[in-house]
């Protein structure tokens, strides 16, 4: 999502009297590949650059492609293929070992339904988990759809521009199941008459949304490490005992009498850090009522059981659910002892959590780090 943020911005302040600009997006990966699906790059015909389609190495030649699409006013599909030895594959000695396609999309500026443009919506809209197709490829005779064509998804009338029912049929089983799995891929549907189609369907979630119930100074570090990676923080706290630095880094701050007007979904975790046992024992029965898959507690164990016992003895039970979600104490076993390194514990727990992993060693990890296409 900041990526995206930030291709957004660079392409609202393009001078469109003058300049030109492309989009290159990861449509489709195979094997291994520092990036992955849905990593984006705008590029402008001056040559500068906004977002990456790689870790640096595919993106001079991007830079190529991005213009020559401008030129050609015509999106197109180039495969890096890392995987080969031939001296002139772009990506040769690389040792990603993966291929790699990237739609390059030249930007009509006074088209609403542009990629950017489409982005900015999905971004400007109520908190949700948005769907978007991206045409890659057509084949055959289609009247109403170009390759380079980007759908917001919601709902089957959205379907109606292929003007085939079969497609349509095929296009939301696919997306159910992306739903499922929260996975963006890329499909193939072959039609008949020897008409085919490829899109990529991405899965585009909120942004996460990071709940911090506290306000002293180690909010300070945890904060500013969220906002670098992208995500949101919202402080549950009395607004007049915040410190003027957490203020200006949080995207809200709000009272704790407010905190049941906050929409808590399934990207959103909660972090009691209040450094005050009763206030995070009050808290805690109020976390579990949401839906957060994640509710992390500071402080050490003994700390965190004490205020469950003293709950079950007030006739607030936690049942096995509950305690699956709490983590306590909070963060991954890094040897963190500075708040900002306890940040770092902190925020790559939550990416583990989110993304269904242990968090252990990657070198220890025996099957490939992402799913193969």
């Amino acid at each position: 999502m900041k990526e995206i943020k930030s291709i957004i911005a660079a392409y609202d302040k393009i001078d469109r009297a003058t300049t030109q600009a492309a989009l290159a997006t990861v449509v489709r990966v195979e094997g291994s590949s520092y990036r992955r699906t849905g990593a984006r790059m705008l590029v402008i015909d001056n040559g500068e650059w906004v977002g990456g389609i790689s870790g640096g190495c595919l993106e001079g030649d991007a830079l190529k492609r991005a213009r020559l699409a401008i030129a050609k006013s015509t999106p197109t599909v180039i495969t890096y293929d890392t995987t080969e030895g031939d001296d002139f594959q772009i990506g040769v000695g690389l040792g990603c070992n993966g291929i790699i396609d990237v739609l390059f999309t030249p930007l009509d500026f006074c088209d609403q339904n542009n990629p950017v443009e489409v982005l900015k919506s999905c971004i400007s809209a109520a908190r949700q988990t948005h769907i978007i197709i991206t045409v890659t490829y057509l084949q055959g005779d289609w009247k109403a759809i170009s390759p380079g064509a980007v759908i917001n998804y919601t709902g089957e009338t959205s379907l109606s521009v292929f003007e085939n029912k079969l497609v349509e049929a095929q296009l939301v089983k696919h997306i159910a199941v992306q739903l499922t799995e929260n996975k963006s891929s890329p499909k193939c549907i072959l039609v008949e008459e020897g008409n085919r189609l490829e899109v990529f369907i991405e899965i585009l979630p909120p942004e996460i949304n990071v709940v911090i119930m506290g306000f002293q100074y180690d909010v300070y570090p945890l904060s500013r490490l969220i906002k670098e990676l992208g995500w949101m923080v919202t402080i549950v706290a009395n607004p007049q005992k915040i410190n003027t630095h957490i203020a200006a880094v949080a995207d809200r701050v709000i009272a704790p009498e407010f905190f049941g007007k906050l929409q808590i979904d399934q990207h959103t975790v909660i972090i009691l850090m209040s450094h005050d046992f009763k206030t995070d024992k009050y808290n805690l029965p109020l976390v579990l009522a949401t839906a957060a898959p994640y509710i992390g507690m500071l402080g050490p164990r003994v700390r965190s059981e004490k205020i469950w016992g003293e709950l079950e003895e007030e006739g607030v039970s936690l049942s096995t659910e509950d305690k699956n979600r709490i983590y306590a104490p909070i963060g991954l076993d890094i040897g963190a002892v500075t708040p900002e390194e306890i940040a770092l514990s902190l925020a790559a727990e939550v990416r583990a959590v989110l993304s269904k992993r242990v968090g252990g060693y990657l070198r220890l990890r025996k099957i490939s780090m992402h799913d193969r296409e």
